[in-house]
C-alpha cells in the first residue's frame, strides 16, 4: 500500500473523477474495435450511464466529456450504420479531436479554462498549471487528429491476408487506435499529470492562485 500510495499521484475521489470522464471512451474504443461499431456504440452509452450514476453518488455532478463525445460518437455512429460507410465513424475522431483542440485554445484566449471548470474542484493547481495543462493538451488533440486522417487515408483502400482473415483499411485504424492512440494518450496524460505536480496548491491556498 505505502508503494501504491507513492506511485499513484491519485486519491480516491480523484480515480472516480477520471474514469468517469474517460472510461466511456476507453470502453467505445475498446469494444468497437473487437466487435464494430454497434457494439461499440452500445457499450458507450452503457459505460456512460454507469459513469453518470457513479458520478453522481461520488462527485455530486455528471461527467462532462463522455456526453459530450457520447452525441457525436452516436451521431456519426448512425451515419455508419445507415450508410454502411466506416468513414463516418473514423472522420468523428478527426472532427471531435480538432473541435476539443479549438475549445480549449478558445478558453485560454478568453480565460474560461476547460480543465479547470471541469477538475478545479478535484485537483488544485495554480492558473498558470491549468493553462499549460491545457494548452498542451489542445497540441494533443490536433496532432492525433492529424494523424486520424493519415491513417485513414494512407490504408483506404488496403487488403491483406494475416492470421487466417483479410484485413482492410479500416482494420488498420483500428489497430492504429487500440494499440497506438490509447497508449500513447495513457502516456501523454500521465506525462502532464507529473509536469503539474510543481504547480499544485494547497487546497487552503487554492482561492489564491484562481
Amino acid at each position: 500500500m505505502g508503494w501504491l500510495r507513492k506511485h499513484y499521484p491519485f486519491s480516491g475521489i480523484q480515480t472516480v473523477n477520471i474514469l468517469g470522464e474517460m472510461g466511456p471512451l476507453m470502453a467505445m474504443f475498446l469494444v468497437n474495435g473487437i466487435w464494430g461499431i454497434a457494439a461499440g456504440t452500445w457499450a458507450l452509452i452503457g459505460s456512460t450511464i454507469i459513469a453518470l450514476v457513479v458520478s453522481l453518488a461520488v462527485l455530486g455532478r455528471p461527467p462532462v466529456m463522455p456526453f459530450i463525445a457520447g452525441a457525436v460518437s452516436i451521431t456519426f455512429g448512425v451515419l455508419t450504420l445507415v450508410t454502411g460507410d466506416p468513414k463516418w465513424v473514423q472522420i468523428k475522431v478527426t472532427i471531435f479531436n480538432t473541435l476539443v483542440a479549438g475549445l480549449l485554445w478558445w478558453g485560454l484566449k478568453t480565460d474560461r479554462n476547460f480543465f479547470q471548470f471541469i477538475f478545479g474542484g478535484t485537483f488544485h493547481y495554480t492558473k498558470e498549471g491549468w493553462n499549460k495543462l491545457a494548452g498542451n493538451l489542445a497540441w494533443f488533440f490536433l496532432v492525433t487528429a492529424v494523424f486520424n486522417e493519415a491513417v485513414r487515408l494512407g490504408f483506404e483502400h488496403t487488403e491483406f491476408w494475416a492470421l487466417n482473415r483479410l484485413f482492410t483499411g479500416v482494420d488498420v485504424w483500428i489497430l492504429f487506435k487500440l494499440f497506438i492512440v490509447m497508449p500513447a494518450t495513457g502516456l501523454y496524460l500521465w506525462w502532464q499529470v507529473r509536469l503539474l505536480q510543481r504547480y499544485r496548491v494547497p487546497v487552503e491556498n487554492k482561492s489564491r492562485h484562481q
